[in-house]
């Protein structure tokens, strides 16, 4: 079968949400053309594979690309969302997605797009459908897929599951009709929290449902995690944050300051949390999570037997008709620091926490604005996703680093500024106050030599 060539400026792989955002960038502030490679059938990445329940863990008003809001902008007045922004479905993300693809890109004449197509490294990919093979002659790749965001329905368990034994990804939860009398959510990450909110909002008894925690994680509060438009309390927040890590004394002394003032929440008051990936909830939330009284530490799941679940430190009887609910995949896999920008490659990563989407957007708008390939690198320090709870000081530290650097930029600061998929850079009406701002600067300061002492602490 001949091999079409085709042309470009630029080769994407990938169409999921940081290849989108990028791209969106791209095309808004470059007249460059695009080509875009992707296995799925439509745009949209891990969402064509997400829990059909699923809902974005944080607003919609920073999620999606640059150029087209999602969602109406409004605040939810019920349920445990309740008096904060919206967030998106599952089903309103692909569409979205879809949306902007045909109706953005593709229209622009500038994008091709090719779907259901494996791309096969070298700058050829080759459709999954008719075999056809594709050439791409481009100036640069564009690795939309290296930070490998996996959800349960995209992989089997890491663990045994024995014939007889009941154990499904929590996509099949809606399909579930009762015939379960127990549920046993695997995993403490934000898909095993969805997975026991789920089960709770359908009226099923708390004690009916065990939770295998291997970790308890510190948690970030939702409400500390809303649009800048509406967050007059954003200086404030960051201001606890640094003035409770700049005071502290230790690294435990650290995060139970963090916690007081309200930056970070946990599930057990009790039990001192070794994980922290960014996982989001609500006051409310939380109140519900706390109803589960069955909570299994004795670490991860070996096996599930017909009659017993195999751990780590130990084994548990398996009640009658119990349903193992999988949620254990590594949604953000902590992946190996590389440099975004390498010769004529970019690889897509975060360089703010857990914000994939604003930082695909960012790193599009310094290939489109900057020439050297070091100032882009300086520019774009990644910051990888964050797993224990040392984790946390790591990523705040780079973040802020991040943020000393873009500050000295005044171009990049007016295009922060107006960027919808930065959520925490103030417009100028939204400044802190002469007074805030100098202990925001202060303590700032402090923080930075504090976490870099607990860190030399930690290596040491």
């Amino acid at each position: 079968m001949a091999t079409t060539k085709l042309t470009a400026d630029y080769l994407v792989i990938g169409t999921g949400a940081m290849a989108m955002a990028f791209t969106d960038v791209l095309l808004t502030e470059t007249d460059a053309t695009v080509i875009m490679v992707d296995r799925h059938h439509q745009p949209g990445g891990h969402w064509n594979n997400a829990y059909p329940f699923v809902r974005l863990h944080q607003p919609s008003a920073f999620y999606g690309v640059n150029s087209r809001s999602l969602g109406s902008d409004t605040i939810d007045t019920a349920g445990w969302n309740k008096g904060l922004h919206e967030l998106a479905t599952n089903s309103e993300v692909v569409a979205y997605f879809d949306q902007v693809m045909q109706q953005q890109f593709v229209a622009s004449g500038r994008v091709q797009y090719f779907p259901m197509c494996e791309y096969n490294g070298d700058k050829a990919f080759s459709s999954l459908v008719s075999g056809i093979g594709y050439e791409v002659s481009a100036k640069k790749v564009v690795d939309a897929t290296y930070m490998n965001v996996t959800v349960p329905s995209m992989r089997a368990p890491a663990y045994q599951v024995a014939t007889g034994a009941h154990c499904e990804a929590l996509n099949a939860l809606p399909k579930v009709t009762g015939q379960y009398q127990h549920y046993t959510v695997v995993g403490a990450g934000k898909t095993g929290m969805d997975a026991c909110l789920f089960l709770l909002k359908n009226a099923v008894d708390p004690d009916r449902i065990s939770w295998v925690m291997p970790r308890d994680s510190w948690l970030m509060d939702r409400a500390n995690i809303q649009p800048r438009q509406s967050g007059a309390g954003i200086p404030e927040g960051f201001l606890q944050q640094y003035q409770a890590i700049a005071e502290s004394e230790s690294i435990e002394d650290m995060f139970n300051r963090v916690h007081e003032v309200g930056q970070l929440l946990r599930f057990d008051d009790t039990v001192t949390p070794t994980m922290y990936r960014c996982a989001t909830v609500t006051t409310a939330e939380l109140e519900q999570l706390r109803r589960i009284k069955n909570i299994i530490r004795m670490g991860r799941v070996q096996r599930i037997d017909v009659d017993k679940l195999v751990m780590d430190q130990g084994e548990l009887p398996i009640k009658p008709q119990t349903l193992h609910i999988d949620c254990s995949a590594d949604g953000l896999e902590r992946r190996p620091q590389t440099a975004v920008f390498n010769d004529d490659t970019i690889t897509l990563q975060s360089v703010r926490t857990c914000q994939q989407v604003f930082s695909a957007a960012f790193i599009g708008h310094v290939e489109a604005s900057y020439q050297d390939s070091d100032v882009k690198n300086e520019l774009c320090t990644p910051v990888p996703h964050p797993d224990s709870d040392t984790d946390f000081m790591r990523t705040t530290l780079t973040n802020m680093l991040n943020g000393v650097r873009w500050s000295q930029d005044e171009p990049l600061q007016q295009w922060l500024k107006n960027a919808r998929l930065d959520g925490f850079t103030l417009p100028d009406d939204g400044a802190p106050d002469a007074e805030t701002a100098q202990k925001m600067s202060e303590f700032g300061m402090g923080t930075v030599l504090k976490l870099q002492q607990y860190l030399a602490q930690l290596e040491a």
